[in-house]
């Protein structure tokens, strides 16, 4: 399937056809200095590159595009992907292209200024000279659309957030999950399986914490002025500074905007430039300007991964991607010293004498004896967007054509090893049975326990047998802010790095627990026979749509789970049941995540509660 990709900047364009199940090229084309006289165009299968009699967006893909469709065979191609910035609360996943897309694009490009309005010209100049097939979206804040709420808000007043919807949307998403899944395919795991730290560093650098295949926290907020040490972005900043100079400097915010946007990062510091390469010459040349600037880049990346270390409890993996992160041995030198507490052991020879090549996209720089793999990962944006779009395309006419999931709502409770069971009812001590489940060989237990936690305890806390290798506590986001704990949302089986609690038998026995205590991650159970039905696998996340008397609703990040055993049902917490207001019946409608056109017309979406 042949994919036309247009990855539109605020002064150059990418333009590529790509064969997305291969990543195969077959014809590229860069124009750089769009906004300068003369742009030049530069064909992959032409020698020389062309001259663009005017300047600007659309007079240059005015020129291009006949041009391209002089060379090509346009029947072959199946869509025109499109990089979008910034999706804002309208587009968690690739979007076919409409009127109604493009206009909500428009109401977002004041927080992307210099990216959404250059993709929107490229849309509308391809739409006119691809009319026959789909124009699809893929944005970069659709990755971090799983972040958790409370990694998504700001401290500021709800009414403001509410009004203008303020929150932290992120950035480089399609760099970062690309990267992140082509890591655990070098370390032969599922991405699913791992905690990656993700360092996106080019003109615009960003870091990201993929935390068992989702994005749980990344540096860019709101706008990408937020995070990292930037080429010309200030990335963090006091806005106490910002009130302080507009006030003393007299300064209007669009003034203050250039200041952060264009005039400081590594420009700032440095005085010299914001392309990284030339610091470093200017550094080893003695500028002391240079110099301070490599530390307060490196030093800024190294605070966010610890950081990032600590929200998921543990990495297993930091990557490092583009321009610089690819091709800079002295950052990655300067980013990853005295992290050997993360286990993380940098091996310097491989580091130093690293060079990437487009047969070797993974290399790994960990010295032999570091627990945390150090790996340097070539990004490819473009053959990222190519595979979204063919998967869109290739899913676009599944949906309602399959049946509807019975949805079930799943009470507090309790999993116990036999160790832990016959450490609060006595040695060789057996789960009796009070009810079968729904899903076969499962029961709720006569026995009940107490879940002691640090503020409040709940009392008659239902074990389900049959008893598992390891113990583990689901609670909803009621519970846990009643007990007192901090549980993350996993997948069931996921408990490393989870916060423990105590268990008390109503004999006075007690266990204290290390670790366990998780909400669970919504999920279907499903048989393979019906896996085949839909099109899915094992742990693939979807969308499922539900409809009921008042309203539709849609809960987003739903996980399938697939086995002989299972029978077909999702499971959602209470809180999750009592805010979407469902009774019993309740059913849904599968929504693979890379399906749009049916999302718009709900009313409400459940996607981290």
């Amino acid at each position: 399937m042949q994919i036309l990709v247009i990855n539109c900047g605020s002064s150059s364009i990418k333009l590529e056809i790509i064969e997305a199940h291969t990543g195969k090229r077959i014809l590229t084309l860069g124009v750089e200095r769009i906004n300068e006289p003369s742009p030049l165009l530069k064909f992959s299968d032409e020698p020389a590159p062309r001259e663009c009699p005017e300047s600007g967006h659309e007079a240059v893909l005015d020129f291009t595009f006949p041009i391209l469709l002089g060379k090509i065979d346009a029947h072959q191609l199946s869509a025109v992907g499109h990089r979008a910035v910034h999706g804002g609360a309208y587009f968690d996943e690739p979007t076919i292209i409409d009127e109604e897309v493009i206009q909500k694009m428009e109401s977002l490009s004041e927080l992307a200024p210099l990216h959404n309005p250059p993709a929107l010209a490229a849309i509308r100049k391809a739409q006119v000279f691809f009319k026959e097939i789909p124009h699809i979206g893929v944005f970069d804040t659709a990755f971090h659309a799983t972040l958790p709420t409370r990694a998504k808000k700001y401290a500021l007043p709800k009414r403001l957030t509410d009004k203008y919807n303020i929150r932290r949307y992120g950035f480089h998403g399609v760099s970062h999950q690309f990267v992140a899944k082509r890591a655990a395919d070098f370390l032969q795991t599922d991405v699913r399986n791992l905690r990656i730290i993700t360092c996106h560093l080019g003109s615009g650098a960003s870091v990201c914490a993929v935390e068992y295949g989702r994005s749980v926290e990344t540096s860019m907020g709101m706008t990408p002025l937020e995070g990292l040490v930037m080429g010309t972005r200030s990335g963090d900043i006091d806005p106490g500074v910002m009130l302080y100079l507009m006030e003393k400097e007299n300064l209007s915010t669009q003034e203050m905007s250039n200041i952060l946007n264009k005039e400081s990062g590594l420009y700032g510091i440095s005085q010299a430039g914001s392309d990284m390469r030339d610091i470093i010459n200017s550094a080893a040349e003695g500028s002391e300007e240079c110099r301070l600037s490599l530390h307060v880049f490196a030093h800024r990346l190294r605070k966010y991964i610890g950081a990032y270390a600590a929200v998921m409890g543990g990495v297993d993996a930091i990557v490092f991607t583009g321009g610089i992160g690819e091709n800079s041995s002295i950052i990655r030198h300067r980013v990853l010293q005295r992290l050997d507490f993360l286990g993380a052991v940098i091996h310097e020879d491989k580091n130093r004498d690293l060079d990437m090549s487009p047969s070797a996209p993974v290399e790994d720089i960990s010295a032999s004896h570091s627990r945390c793999k150090l790996l340097v990962v070539a990004t490819d944006e473009q053959y990222a967007i190519a595979q979204q779009a063919a998967k869109l395309i290739a899913q676009k006419n599944k949906v309602n054509t399959i049946p509807l999931i019975p949805i079930a709502v799943s009470a507090r409770h309790i999993h116990l090893c036999q160790e832990t069971v016959e450490a609060l009812f006595g040695e060789g001590y057996q789960l009796t049975e009070y009810r079968p489940l729904s899903q076969p060989g499962q029961f709720a237990c006569n026995e009940t326990l107490t879940l002691i936690g640090p503020k409040n305890k709940l009392e008659k806390v239902r074990i389900l047998g049959p008893t598992r290798p390891q113990d583990q506590v689901e609670i909803s986001r009621t519970d846990e802010f009643f007990l007192g704990i901090d549980a993350p949302i996993r997948e069931s089986g996921k408990v490393g790095n989870s916060p423990g609690i105590t268990l008390m038998a109503q004999n006075g026995h007690k266990v204290e627990l290390k670790e366990g205590v998780i909400c669970a991650w919504r999920h279907i159970h499903m048989s393979p026979e019906d896996a085949l039905t839909f099109g899915v696998k094992d742990r693939d996340v979807v969308e499922i749509a539900v409809d009921n008397q008042e309203r539709s609703l849609t809960f987003g990040n739903v996980l399938i789970r697939v086995s002989p055993s299972y029978k077909l049902e999702m499971h959602i917490d209470t809180d999750e049941a009592n805010a979407a207001e469902l009774t019993q019946g309740a059913t849904g409608a599968l929504i693979s995540t890379d399906v749009s056109g049916h999302l718009t017309k709900r009313k409400t979406r459940f996607d981290n509660l």
